[in-house]
């Protein structure tokens, strides 16, 4: 399916030529056709003669109405810009024209009705002439084909039809894998369907089935028409009416928007380049314009064609999505690119003229992603596709981040100090925590710590360590002691006493645990490593089942030792407790 919108002065005879075109009336309201003019937006159908299938929105041309022009043609690839022979062109003309002119439309058909009341060459001429020097005006010569038609006698009616073909077959293809953002332009109940909604798909495939966010919801879609009749899956370009399950029509207006689940950020501010020059002042408050919605919003000229927005309400918006700004006062539009929907603070002075330097330096496309993940330095993944950029071929995937390239490397170079930094204050730590890392390099997750870590760093024990760091020589020399009594006899821990005496204390002796060379068999209870394999090896010697007290004999030592290593070894797996509080080895 293809579709267009109209332009032009009310009374040009827009719906008229809709109407000779696809037989149809698309002024829906009885006000409409009693006053003869269209007053919201109109919609109509087709099938032309080489069986493309065509789908007409006939926009409002009367001033007052241009809020319900602009949300018939903010979603539509092409346009039939409708002027009378008997008038010519006219201020409501050319604001239309304006409109579609800031859009970046680039597709269009002139149609000069009423050629039956007067001579169609001049006004066709001058439109042409006029249309020239805007968008519509592609191709080297510039020239936006022109038909001259009048509905009334139906002469000139073919020729429109065979111009639309030629229009409608130089259309770029839509991208129907992209994920959806259907503006609604309309809402209302069906009975025994519920909830209807319309709109232009523009991008991607809709299906009943489909699951799509609503704001802070999902709803689900039970139903798809396209054109009139039901279709399990209608892609872009196309109009297209869902019926949906999990809303009613009272929660729904125009410019909502259903999206795909995850593939668009909902902003309130960003940053945006004109795309035109503007010698005047612009306004402090503007009216947004992007699909079906208008959301009012503060303008702040950053530098040249740099501006930031900040909406009244959030709009799921992209990068290289195109809006236009109105100034309701002076009834001027502005055409604008999205050029970052998550921008940074601007809070020192000159911020404004540097952001607007990064916005005039930074390319679009694969090579604009690229230097903005620079920028950021690290992105989720997910957030970096909502906000429109490509992934770059070059990034670094981290999990669910992105990384710039060489990020990894840099921040690795960086991490050797960080640690010894930390061990300079805490000498009997191995080495700072993993949150401690993450803080000391300003990554977002402690997730992304380990993809930093290198030799002879490691990661042990939720600390980022050196793995041969050892303790500091005093309090080495005060274990080396302890262990030298060990050896002689394994199970005969040092009291408090004696541990205070040698100078190890809880930090001290927890460092010594750290470090593999003590074992905490329980609180002020420390022995040597292999004291499980010895406890284990003379157990061996004793008929089982065997009593504490009996255990406490095979190894020699207290009671206030043998209770903790028996309870430990009983944890560990290596003795098991029976009903009536003996032992066996398992």
């Amino acid at each position: 399916m293809d579709v267009i919108a109209t332009a032009g002065h009310v009374d040009h005879g827009k719906s008229t030529l809709v109407r000779a075109l696809t037989g149809m009336e698309p002024d829906r309201w009885e006000e409409e056709r009693r006053r003869g003019l269209t007053i919201d937006l109109g919609f109509a159908w087709t099938t032309l003669p080489s069986g493309r299938r065509l789908a007409v929105v006939d926009v409002p041309g009367h001033e007052r109405f241009v809020g319900n022009m602009l949300a018939g043609v903010g979603s539509v690839p092409a346009a039939l810009v409708v002027v009378a022979a008997d008038d010519g062109w006219s201020a409501q003309t050319a604001e239309h024209v304006a409109v579609l002119d800031a859009l970046g439309v680039r597709h269009a058909l002139l149609a000069v009705t009423k050629a039956d009341l007067a001579d169609p060459a001049p006004v066709l001429a001058d439109v042409r002439d006029r249309l020239a020097a805007t968008s519509l005006g592609t191709g080297p010569l510039r020239e936006v084909p022109g038909v001259a038609v009048s509905a009334a006698t139906g002469a000139g009616v073919p020729e429109v039809v065979a111009a639309l073909e030629a229009l409608l077959a130089g259309l770029p293809a839509p991208d129907r894998d992209a994920p959806v953002r259907l503006w609604i332009d309309r809402a209302f109940p069906v009975k025994g369907a519920g909830t209807v909604v319309t709109g232009t798909l523009a991008a991607g495939r809709v299906g009943a089935g489909d699951r799509l966010q609503l704001g802070g919801r999902e709803v689900g879609v039970r139903g798809v028409h396209a054109l009139g009749q039901p279709v399990e899956r209608a892609e872009a370009t196309a109009r297209v009416a869902l019926n949906l399950r999990g809303v009613a029509v009272e929660d729904l207006s125009r410019g909502d928007a259903l999206l795909t689940p995850g593939a668009f950020r909902s902003t309130a501010e960003l940053d945006v380049t004109l795309a035109r020059a503007v010698e005047d002042r612009l306004p402090a408050e503007v009216v947004v314009h992007v699909g079906s919605a208008a959301v009012p919003a503060r303008l702040r000229p950053l530098e040249g064609a740099a501006v930031r927005l900040r909406l009244a309400t959030p709009l799921p918006l992209r990068v290289g999505d195109r809006l236009l700004l109105r100034d309701p006062g002076a009834r001027r539009v502005l055409g604008a690119d999205v050029r970052d929907v998550d921008p940074p603070e601007l809070r020192r002075r000159g911020a404004a003229r540097l952001r607007a330097e990064e916005l005039a330096a930074q390319p679009t496309g694969p090579a604009g992603a690229a230097a903005e993940l620079a920028r950021r330095r690290f992105v989720r993944a997910a957030d970096f596709a909502a906000m429109g950029w490509p992934t770059p071929d070059d990034a670094t995937a981290v999990g669910p981040w992105l990384l710039a390239p060489g990020l990894v490397e840099e921040l690795a170079g960086k991490l050797p100090a960080v640690v010894a930094r930390y061990r300079q204050l805490r000498p009997l730590e191995p080495g700072p925590p993993v949150a401690v890392v993450r803080r000391a390099l300003e990554l977002p997750d402690d997730e992304l710590v380990p993809a930093v870590v290198r030799a002879p760093l490691a990661l042990r024990e939720g600390r980022v360590a050196v793995a041969t760091a050892g303790l500091p020589a005093w309090v080495q020399q005060a274990v080396d002691a302890i262990r030298a009594r060990l050896a002689a006899d394994p199970f005969a821990a040092p009291d408090a006493d004696e541990l205070r005496a040698a100078g190890l204390g809880p930090r001290e002796l927890a460092a010594a645990v750290r470090d593999g060379q003590l074992v905490k068999v329980a609180d002020g209870v420390y022995l040597a490593p292999g004291v499980e394999e010895q406890a284990r090896a003379r157990l061996a010697g004793v008929p089982a089942p065997f009593t504490l007290s009996r255990a406490r004999s095979a190894w020699g030592t207290s009671r206030r030792v043998a209770v903790p290593l028996m309870e430990w070894l009983d944890a560990r797996g290596v003795t098991e407790r029976l009903p009536d509080d003996t032992r066996r080895l398992r």
